[in-house]
């Protein structure tokens, strides 16, 4: 976590004290649930990241050559909105897979749409058709899971399977 986030979750806490203190539960419950939903979100991005970050250390370690570059302060859109996080790119060769993932972090960012709590699109390099987009959605238990998200699709779950899909097609 960095000092911002850090700070930033101080000056939450402060606030929901405060509104808590002055009588103004709703206010408080508020900071509370949107403090708990970045915590989610976070979770979320990271894992994703990480996992394919993992995932191309796996390639690599099996002979590949594989290389990866991570952006921790990317803005990107999704639709009308603007989504604040994390841009990891891994290439071999000519081919790269992009996997962009984030959230709205003011209100003239936007949302996230289809009731997500962040939004993440995995892009081919020269192949738009094996692209992906997904929403970080709370599942039961109320953990936060990445979910397929396709206009006119069911949603299906987003698991480390499919991820291991994209870094194939990657290879080759």
């Amino acid at each position: 976590m960095s000092e911002l986030d850090a700070e930033w979750e101080r000056r939450v806490e402060e606030a929901a004290a405060r509104a808590s203190e002055a009588g103004r539960g709703d206010v408080a419950e508020y900071l509370l649930l949107r403090a708990a939903n970045d915590e989610a979100r976070a979770c979320g991005v990271a894992w994703l990241i990480d996992t394919f970050q993992a995932m191309a250390g796996e390639a690599n370690r099996a002979g590949a050559s594989v290389t990866a570059t991570d952006d921790d302060a990317h803005r990107f859109r999704a639709g009308l909105s603007t989504m604040v996080g994390r841009r990891l790119t891994l290439r071999a060769g000519v081919r790269s897979v992009t996997v962009e993932a984030g959230w709205p972090r003011t209100p003239r960012d936007g949302i996230v749409r289809g009731n997500g709590l962040a939004f993440a699109r995995l892009s081919h390099f020269g192949d738009g058709a094996a692209g992906e987009e997904l929403l970080l959605v709370r599942a039961a238990g109320d953990a936060p899971q990445w979910v397929s998200h396709a206009e006119g699709r069911a949603r299906s779950e987003f698991v480390e399977e499919r991820a291991r899909f994209h870094v194939s097609r990657l290879l080759g």
